[in-house]
């Protein structure tokens, strides 16, 4: 039987990664976005909305999927908003494409939120998970959306007997454009301005993140772990971390950085320096670097969400995944985080991007 894949999200820098990886392999692949991405030789854009049933299978109609990759979600005010709003994105497209009887497989991609909760719950609660964080520790007691999708996807499961992969990611890195959780780009935006104007490459988190262990995940890598978990019989119904395969210490890695752009690191001094405070008088000058050096986007917004990176980089723990589970069923992708970082400044540069 054919593998015709939906990947919802494929805009995004999980999704877009993911379809390249899909049509690589020969899968018939089709993306569904509000935006469709038409960036993706042979991908086939759907342009829908995921809130409203109607427009879904009115989009969807002649098109019956055998697996679905769920990489998209939408951020609200407050956590309770957050879960009506992303499991009504998960259910409205599982009901839609039930009647259709053809769908073998979902995977969903959440995160490390899983295990941390929202900031509030281990910035200013105290609950810290055990690190490394592994795929059987209990849900916190929590509002969490993540668990929401879940329930919408086992629900939808035991009524159209598909078999299903949740797949948790640490920070994503890897290329996309226009994506709400982006800290590749955003690194390499800031880079560039320092470099511009001759400022430092300032470390903007916290000291734990500076000096601890972490990883982080390359969205090829996650990509590669999608596909195998949803065609893989020994992985279905279950959920995996996904990460890189190796740990560093940013306090390294933030030199290594700075180093490729030909600029100077400064390290933690004992006081968090937001990135989101530090780029929020840029967009003048990334307009005008766009403009000497003729790159694709003006809009500082469009590629810098530095917002998310001030949440990674500004957590007061140090984390990383335990990989156990999915090597010993025989995933087995690796890639150095450094070279996560560096592939996306080159891919950045060779698109015109970046300067």
């Amino acid at each position: 039987m054919e593998n015709i894949a939906l990947v919802v999200g494929a805009t995004g820098i999980t999704g877009s990664n993911l379809a390249e990886e899909l049509i690589a392999q020969g899968w018939t692949t089709y993306g569904l976005s509000r935006n469709p991405n038409t960036n993706i030789p042979g991908l086939y854009p759907i342009k829908a909305d995921l809130m409203n049933e109607q427009n879904l299978d009115e989009a969807l109609e002649g098109i019956s999927p055998t697996h679905i990759y769920f990489t998209t979600w939408m951020r609200n005010d407050t956590e309770e908003e957050n879960i009506r709003v992303n499991s009504m994105l998960v259910r409205n497209l599982l009901t839609v494409l039930s009647s259709k009887k053809s769908v073998k497989h979902v995977a969903l991609v959440t995160g490390l939120k899983h295990y941390l909760g929202p900031f509030e719950a281990y910035a200013k609660e105290g609950v810290l998970p055990e690190t490394p964080v592994r795929e059987e520790h209990p849900r916190l007691p929590l509002p969490n959306f993540y668990y929401a999708q879940e329930d919408e996807v086992y629900k939808a499961s035991e009524r159209d007997g598909f078999t299903w992969s949740i797949h948790r990611p640490h920070t994503v890195v890897g290329y996309a454009v226009g994506n709400l959780m982006n800290i590749g780009t955003t690194l390499a935006v800031y880079a560039s301005i320092c470099k511009e104007t001759g400022r430092k490459f300032i470390w903007p988190g916290s000291e734990a993140q500076w000096n601890g262990l972490s990883d982080v995940t390359d969205a090829r890598v996650l990509a590669q772990q999608l596909v195998w978990a949803s065609t893989t019989e020994s992985a279905k119904n279950q959920a995996f971390n996904i990460a890189n395969g190796d740990v560093f210490r940013w306090k390294w890695l933030w030199k290594r950085l700075a180093d490729w752009f030909a600029i100077e690191a400064e390290g933690f001094d004992g006081t968090i320096k937001p990135l989101e405070k530090e780029l929020e008088n840029d967009h003048e000058i990334w307009a005008a670097i766009a403009e000497k050096y003729k790159l694709k986007e003006k809009n500082l917004d469009r590629l810098s969400s530095a917002w998310h990176t001030d949440l990674d980089l500004g957590r007061p723990l140090e984390v990383m995944c335990d990989m156990s589970k999915s090597r010993k069923l025989g995933f087995t992708a690796y890639v150095s985080t450094e070279d996560s970082f560096t592939d996306v400044f080159k891919r950045l540069r060779a698109e015109n991007m970046i300067p």
